[in-house]
């Protein structure tokens, strides 16, 4: 396991940023003492590797500042690039599906919208502690959109600067 006082010998903080501390840290010729380490996913967060095993960085950038690791860690702004301190909060696993991103296969290029085959119209639906909100059925994905954002905003207390 991990510790806080083993993280702080290996690496320092700087900005959202981990900068290797030793060049024990990594056991590769790639990272220099003072360079930031850790490589891009594919689905976009940092990792690094601490004596052959894999750890994502937001994860040690928490456990430096805070002691620990908890289950989740989310990015408060949805950015998996954001590794500042001030971003990064231990949740469960409803907080951290109320900040998540427009899926890729969406057809409305909004979050929570769908088309309603049997009324051809745009539905948003909102979800809060296990549960399904319908809020409605518009005549377009922006109405259906906004209805959406107004209800994350009540809801889950939202800030509308993070949107993405």
């Amino acid at each position: 396991m991990l510790t806080q006082s083993e993280v702080l010998v290996l690496f320092e903080y700087k900005n959202g940023k981990l900068l290797c501390r030793t060049k024990t840290s990594h056991k590769s010729n790639k990272v220099k003492v003072g360079e930031e380490v850790g490589h891009v996913t594919w689905n976009e967060y940092l990792r690094t590797k601490i004596h052959y095993k894999e750890y994502f960085v937001h994860k040690i950038i928490f456990l430096m500042h805070h002691g620990y690791i908890p289950q989740i860690v989310d990015h408060i702004d949805g950015n998996r690039g954001n590794n500042k301190i001030i971003n990064l909060r231990e949740a469960s696993s409803s907080q951290n599906c109320e900040n998540r991103a427009k899926r890729c296969d969406s057809t409305s290029g909004y979050i929570g919208v769908t088309l309603c085959k049997k009324s051809m119209k745009w539905q948003a639906k909102i979800g809060h502690k296990g549960k399904r909100t319908h809020l409605g059925l518009f005549s377009s994905p922006e109405l259906a959109g906004n209805a959406y954002m107004e209800a994350k905003a009540s809801i889950h207390k939202f800030n509308p600067e993070y949107k993405k």
